[in-house]
């Protein structure tokens, strides 16, 4: 049984599809394929990571998140990285390290976000898309790590993000 297609979006596209789970009976999955993303951690001389406050009518209203975006078809995830740290943080970073990736809702999405880590930043100007409300927000590493931990960010990517750039930096 191929998949049966219920919406497709700019963003997502949800579909029932077959599936057969080890030492299970096929059956249906109602499932979201949506093209991935990248986030960035970007690091300052001081030591100030950038966050960002935005409005996210899903998520219940504002929240803090690192810069990322949607890749676009056939883009690179680092790709993608170093646009939305310019258009949305305002600079530009000299050094990337890659920090691995996670996929954000596997139960029922197939969306995976690439991390990095950005340093060595110059500023450029933002490009704030008109749907975006967005506030830009330089924190202390560990006082983010700790709103990461206290709960006070809940976004996943930006909890996951500032936890693994924290351990790269303080690997040797």
């Amino acid at each position: 049984m191929p998949r049966t297609p219920i919406y497709h979006g700019r963003l997502v596209d949800l579909g029932i599809e077959p599936v057969r789970l080890p030492g299970a009976r096929p059956f249906t999955l109602e499932l979201v394929r949506h093209p991935g993303g990248a986030a960035v951690v970007a690091l300052n001389e001081v030591g100030e990571v950038c966050l960002i406050r935005q409005y996210r009518h899903a998520g219940g209203g504002w929240i803090w998140e690192l810069p990322a975006g949607k890749l676009e078809p056939g883009e690179p995830p680092e790709v993608t990285a170093r646009r939305e740290l310019e258009e949305e943080a305002g600079v530009r970073a000299g050094r990337w390290d890659a920090l691995g990736s996670l996929l954000s809702t596997p139960g029922f999405c197939d969306e995976r976000i690439h991390l990095y880590l950005a340093r060595d930043l110059t500023p450029v100007p933002t490009a704030h898309e008109e749907h975006e409300h967005i506030e830009v927000h330089w924190r202390p590493l560990d006082d983010a790590v700790a709103q990461a931990m206290s709960g006070e960010i809940d976004d996943a990517k930006t909890i996951i993000g500032l936890l693994r750039a924290a351990a790269c930096l303080k690997t040797p």
